[in-house]
Order: structure tokens, then sequence, then C-alpha cells
């Protein structure tokens, strides 16, 4: 008759096998990470392509924050100040007409019949289109204070350089 084994010797074959990695997951390990990078990647890309459009459509003050691992939400968030509620909704066509140029849309709008925050949702990038006094009182830019400041207008330069 077998005897059941000891609690120690359970513990002991659970933490071994925990303990040592299996090839299959070290695989899937290296491609969830190639997966993340490359969807930051891509990510960042649209980030810089809807900070350029929105910058030339006449918004100022337009930051790219990249917000991957503190925002549970999104990767990058574009920020912009507009000069006028129909000039923000123009700015707001304009960047859904370029994200899909990029085979991304937009989930979710949010604000457009409004004055002060117009939000377009891509998923890996959230873009917020404010009015002056808005973009003042809500302060995401020290609101996100941890997230890195991405570099876009050099981007700007080197695509048409």
């Amino acid at each position: 008759m077998k005897s059941k084994p000891a609690a120690a010797d359970l513990i002991r074959k659970i933490t071994a096998d925990s303990a040592s990695p299996k090839p299959a997951s070290r695989a899937a390990k290296a491609t969830a990470a190639q997966q993340a990078s490359d969807r930051l990647g891509i990510g960042r890309a649209l980030a810089i392509s809807l900070a350029q459009v929105a910058s030339a459509t006449r918004c100022h003050h337009v930051v790219v924050l990249e917000v991957s691992g503190i925002s549970p939400i999104t990767d990058y968030f574009v920020l912009a100040s507009g000069t006028s509620p129909r000039q923000m909704r123009t700015v707001a066509r304009d960047l859904g007409e370029q994200a899909q140029k990029l085979d991304y849309s937009a989930i979710s709008r949010s604000g457009l019949d409004g004055e002060s925050w117009m939000l377009i949702d891509f998923v890996d990038v959230v873009v917020h289109l404010f009015n002056d006094d808005s973009r003042a009182f809500y302060d995401l830019d020290n609101l996100w204070g941890d997230a890195r400041l991405v570099e876009w207008r050099d981007s700007d330069a080197a695509t048409r350089g």
C-alpha cells in the first residue's frame, strides 16, 4: 500500500517545479515582451502623427506623454489646446481621418458637442483637446507629471528633411 506524500515533500515539489523556468514559458515571455514593445512603437508613431496633425491645424501647446506603466487605460496621451470649439471639432475630425490612414479608428469620442474639452480614444493613444481655461483647470500635464515627455517635433523635421 502506498503512503501519502508528506506535506513538506509536496511543498518542495511545487517549489521546485515553479522555480525552474520552462523553455515554453521563456519563449512566451519573450513573445509577450516583443508584442508589448511593438505595441508601444506603433502607439508612439500614432501619437506623434496625431500631434503633428493637431499642430498643423492651429492647436497650440501640443504635448505627447508616454503613460504606459502608469496608466492602466492607454500608452500615450496627446494634449492640445484649441482656439475655438469649431476649430477643436475640425481638429477632432482631422485626427480621426489621420488615424484611419494608419489603420486605427476611434473607439470612443466625448465632448464633441461641448466647448471646453474633447476626447478621442484610439486605445493606444488618447487625445485631449482643450480650450485654454479647461487646460489650465484640469492640468493634465502636471497630473501625469511622472509620464515621460515624447519629443515629437524632431520627428516632424526628420520626416521632412
